[in-house]
């Protein structure tokens, strides 16, 4: 079973909602971890974990959801197709453990987690409440429409000048999402490389505001 750095509500109260922060290759749960301190204040009754992912990764340091050797669409796919039950399988234990369903859980990934949450999120049965998508890309888009089993809403961020995923990948996702029926919103941050600023993790808190106030509502 995946595990990971956690943080526990800042109340000391039973965690309300579950946030998830997948990785990309090469680092491990610490690195998004962090993500979730900057957060912990605004969502106190959040209970933050971040995942290793399983695999030990080719770049000699950290870890990986999958193999990446030619990037490509097929390999995309066939990698996170493969890592998705053990994340799967992840989710269900995290929920369980806290009482919760899936519709408290939201999935934030960056680069190779986002295309984990992007795999995941929308071919679990039950809606949860949301996936916010850093600087990464949505894999076997021709299969998306026909695998849907739910349509969380997704908020997509991207960095212009994004050496590692391109910023045209932002474009393709969105425009599957849409195609496919989602709620999604995309925000392109300018000079802005493969990475994370001030104002993406202040959309994504936004965002995170807005859809767990949905799922209480």
């Amino acid at each position: 079973m995946l595990d990971g750095p956690r943080l526990a509500p800042l109340s000391g109260d039973k965690p309300k909602k579950l946030v998830v922060l997948l990785h990309g290759v090469g680092a491990d749960g610490h690195d998004l971890i962090d993500i979730g301190r900057h957060w912990a204040p605004l969502f106190p009754d959040v209970y933050f974990v971040a995942p290793d992912a399983p695999d030990p990764s080719d770049w000699g340091m950290g870890r990986q959801w999958f193999r990446l050797s030619v990037r490509d669409a097929h390999e995309y796919w066939q990698g996170a197709s493969a890592a998705a039950p053990k994340l799967d399988a992840f989710l269900d234990a995290e929920l369980a453990r806290h009482g919760l369903t899936d519709a408290d859980l939201a999935l934030v990934g960056f680069s190779q987690g986002t295309m984990m949450a992007l795999q995941v999120g929308p071919r679990r049965p039950n809606e949860m409440a949301g996936i916010v998508a850093y600087s990464g890309r949505i894999a076997g888009v021709e299969r998306l429409k026909a695998e849907t089993k739910s349509r969380p809403p997704i908020l997509l961020v991207h960095g212009a000048l994004d050496e590692v995923i391109p910023v045209a990948a932002l474009q393709e996702t969105e425009k599957a999402l849409l195609d496919a029926g989602f709620p999604v919103a995309a925000i392109e941050r300018p000079a802005l490389g493969h990475s994370i600023d001030e104002a993406g993790l202040a959309a994504g808190a936004a965002f995170l505001k807005r859809i767990f106030a949905t799922a209480e509502a």
